[in-house]
């Protein structure tokens, strides 16, 4: 995840696995995990929190249809995250 989100040039990225809490899920039998991010990027300037997360999903790519089941995103800008 870290590799593909470095497309967003990212100045503070912290992944949380939550998967465990998961344990039994439909998502975790398939062998997706359930992730919490919060990255801030200057590339999310000006754009609405739905774009934020299109922006995501296309960085993360296939990941998002096989190793990742849930994500749980919290995207801000520099100005926003002081």
């Amino acid at each position: 995840m870290r590799e593909k989100l470095a497309a967003l040039e990212p100045l503070r990225l912290e992944i949380a696995d939550d998967s465990a809490k998961h344990a039994g899920h439909a998502g975790a039998k398939s062998g997706g995990g359930h992730y919490r991010l919060h990255i801030v990027s200057p590339r999310f300037a000006g754009c609405s929190t739905m774009q934020r997360h299109r922006l995501i999903y296309e960085a993360l790519g296939p990941m998002m249809r096989g190793e990742i089941h849930a994500l749980s995103i919290r995207a801000l800008t520099p100005e926003e995250d002081q």
